[in-house]
């Protein structure tokens, strides 16, 4: 598994700083939305100055002018964004078009799915590299991890990340389902000891 870790704070150089304690323990650094929303484009150039050879996907949560969007990000050699799973047909094929000329590979957020199987199932014609499902803990979730893997992977062969609440007692049900990566946020940045936190993971995910 890949190990991904998410940097969804509200302050950026305290985001920098922990990146800079757990660089060696991700495979790719999230720029979460709250970043992107205070900072802008700010918070993407100074990951991209300060770790020029990291892969960064910006939680970019695309859900209209998909065009525009993606053209913001492509002078900052991104390698992911990710785009909601219930946004216009039309936006998701513009998007994905947009993104390959740009060189950007796109993960479609099923989040905001109502029908995860069939957005599973579309994903990959329209030119997705990936799918990220969330755990959640919410009581109106309707459905259990297990039954959204399953309704996802029995739709699609593309790589799934699962996201979310991801701590260490769920890590034997990610080894069960052996998803491409799984994204860590909170378990590591609010750790006493990020970059031990970090490691755990980032071993478990060799296993």
């Amino acid at each position: 598994m890949k190990m991904q870790i998410s940097f969804d704070l509200t302050d950026l150089e305290k985001a920098i700083e922990l990146a800079k304690n757990v660089e060696s323990h991700a495979d790719i650094f999230e720029i979460g939305t709250l970043l992107v929303y205070k900072y802008g484009i700010e918070a993407v150039k100074l990951f991209r100055e300060t770790f020029p050879q990291k892969q960064l996907l910006v939680d970019t949560k695309i859900v209209d002018r998909a065009r525009e969007s993606i053209a913001i990000f492509e002078p900052f050699n991104v390698q992911f964004l990710t785009v909601m799973a219930e946004a216009n047909k039309d936006t998701l094929q513009t998007a994905c078009t947009h993104a390959q000329n740009a060189k950007i590979k796109l993960m479609l957020d099923l989040s905001d799915s109502h029908t995860p199987g069939q957005s599973a199932m579309e994903a990959k014609t329209l030119g997705f590299h990936g799918l990220i499902i969330h755990n959640t803990e919410d009581h109106i979730e309707p459905m259990t991890l297990i039954e959204k893997w399953e309704m996802v992977r029995g739709n699609t062969n593309l790589p799934i990340f699962i996201g979310g609440k991801i701590n260490r007692q769920l890590m034997p049900t990610m080894h069960t389902l052996k998803p491409e990566g799984i994204i860590v946020g909170s378990a590591i940045l609010k750790a006493q000891d990020p970059a031990t936190e970090a490691s755990y993971f980032y071993e478990e995910c060799q296993k």
